[in-house]
């Protein structure tokens, strides 16, 4: 395989994965509007000359996101012409770079037009699409199925099914964590795990959506402990699925770790990109997990 395509392939999958944290931290901060309400130009220029920290951070997202463009582009062409032969290169090479390209035009309305709470939730899980695409066409660069012997192995329809499930229930999981963030219900519970008013359930619509992600959360840390448990118990042998989900638990565990911290810590900015990096990675993997299940289903024909 040639090198070239192998740094490319690192060097894209880093910068989307900045794309991804940058864009949380632009919500966090509330840099959204950090260059008024004009894209592409920034207060009317190219590089004010008035930088402000928001407008330095939201400078920052949109040179990150151009990067990622032209890289994720390059890469797609690249990816195209020396692995288009294995099955799933082009599809991955088509949606990594539709999926920027969305995220990209979201994040332009939203700064020239606005747009509610809910849809600019999508924004960080339209990016996150596009993450898992390009790191998958890496691993496909990488030949990382046939390095740890992965191109010929079965999954049984139990395991298929709840990896199927868990990667989908995930990515909702993802939008209720980024509608915690634009609603700006972070701190509307001032404890963990419960909210810490008198009453049982939540009070107003802010803890509703607070307190629905953090079942949410709950849910997919016990769905991914069970498929762990399954995994340690039936897959010894085929170590990309075994030390896979032990990865995963890892993940999903840090991710609810760094959910508490940031009601512990009062939001801290660095725990809070913290949170928004581990649900990436988590996300990439079980995306990685639907690719080994989908060479499953080829072995058992």
């Amino acid at each position: 395989m040639q090198s070239w395509l192998k740094w490319l392939g690192v060097l894209t999958t880093f910068v989307m994965l900045v794309v991804l944290i940058g864009g949380a931290l632009v919500t966090k901060t509330d840099s959204g509007l950090g260059c008024g309400n004009e894209w592409p130009l920034c207060h009317g220029q190219i590089i004010p000359e008035d930088i402000t920290m928001e407008t330095f951070i939201e400078l920052s997202h949109r040179a990150a996101s151009g990067a990622a463009g032209l890289l994720v582009l390059s890469l797609s062409i690249g990816s195209w012409r020396v692995i288009g032969h294995k099955r799933e290169t082009k599809f991955l090479a088509l949606i990594s770079f539709f999926f920027l390209m969305a995220q990209a035009l979201i994040g332009a309305a939203a700064v020239l037009w606005g747009q509610n709470d809910f849809v600019l939730a999508l924004h960080f899980g339209i990016s996150l699409i596009s993450f898992a695409s390009v790191l998958l066409l890496t691993l496909l660069i990488f030949e990382v199925d046939k390095r740890f012997d992965a191109s010929n192995i079965v999954i049984d329809n139990r395991m298929k099914w709840h990896t199927i499930g868990v990667t989908l229930y995930s990515y909702m999981v993802v939008y209720t964590g980024a509608l915690v963030r634009h609603t700006e219900a972070s701190m509307v519970c001032g404890s963990w795990p419960l909210c810490g008013n008198n009453s049982v359930l939540p009070s107003n619509m802010y803890q509703w959506i607070q307190m629905g992600h953090r079942a949410a959360a709950g849910l997919i840390f016990i769905w991914i402990a069970y498929i762990t448990y399954i995994a340690i118990k039936h897959y010894k042998q085929q170590r990309v699925l075994y030390w896979g989900w032990l990865i995963a638990f890892g993940l999903v565990l840090l991710q609810v770790i760094a959910g508490a911290f940031i009601i512990w810590t009062n939001l801290n900015l660095y725990v809070a990109l913290a949170h928004a990096l581990f649900i990436s990675c988590l996300f990439g993997l079980l995306c990685y997990f639907i690719l080994l299940i989908s060479r499953s289903n080829i072995n058992r024909q």
